[in-house]
Parts: structure tokens; C-alpha cells; sequence
């Protein structure tokens, strides 16, 4: 269990409540995701804003949830957020979508959902 994320800081905020922490997984499920692939299209077509935005949203559950990449996140939305035509964060972008996605899979095969 927990390859791609971790639950210490989950489980703390949960106060190891099994439910909430059941409830904390199933919205990293709802909305990790879906803020990854605005990523995925805002960052490739130069849409700072967008790019910012999704990168902000998701900034505190990548932390939650431990997935190692909250650096990388945080220079897409940096990217977006001061509007840095001239630097390149496709690099940066395939980690944090390769990490969520090994996340969710692994998260809904560990919950269940």
C-alpha cells in the first residue's frame, strides 16, 4: 500500500478517523485528477492563467497526500502566475502528471473506489 503517496499527514488531519480519511481519498480522486488535466492543456497552449489556477487548487492535497512532486508543482504555477513565456516547465509538468496518475491508480485500488 501507499507507493506513489503517503498518509502520515492524512491520517494526522484525520486524527485517524478511517472515514475521513476514506473521504479525504475519494476527493483526491474527484478533483486531483481532473486539476491535472487542465494542466495539460493549459501549460502546452500558453494559458497562464488557467495553468496557474489548477496548479494552485491542487497544491494543498499534492502536499497532503505526500506525492513528492509539490516543488515541481509549484514552479507551473509559478509559471502561470508571473507569466514566464520565456521559461519552459514541460519537464517540471510530465512529473507532476506522471505522479498523479500513478497516485490515483494507486489510490483507487487501495480504497476501493
Amino acid at each position: 500500500m501507499a507507493q506513489y503517496y503517503k498518509l502520515d499527514m492524512v491520517r494526522e488531519m484525520a486524527d485517524n478517523d478511517e472515514d475521513f480519511v476514506m473521504a479525504l481519498a475519494a476527493a483526491f480522486i474527484e478533483e486531483v485528477p481532473e486539476d491535472a488535466e487542465r494542466l495539460k492543456v493549459a501549460v502546452p497552449s500558453g494559458d497562464f492563467t488557467e495553468a496557474y489556477q489548477a496548479a494552485h487548487k491542487m497544491k494543498p492535497t499534492i502536499q497532503l497526500f505526500d506525492l513528492g512532486v509539490y516543488d515541481e508543482l509549484i514552479e507551473v504555477q509559478d509559471w502561470g502566475k508571473f507569466k514566464q513565456a520565456d521559461k519552459n516547465v514541460e519537464n517540471q509538468l510530465a512529473v507532476v502528471l506522471e505522479a498523479v496518475e500513478n497516485a490515483t491508480n494507486e489510490i483507487k485500488a487501495d480504497f476501493g473506489l
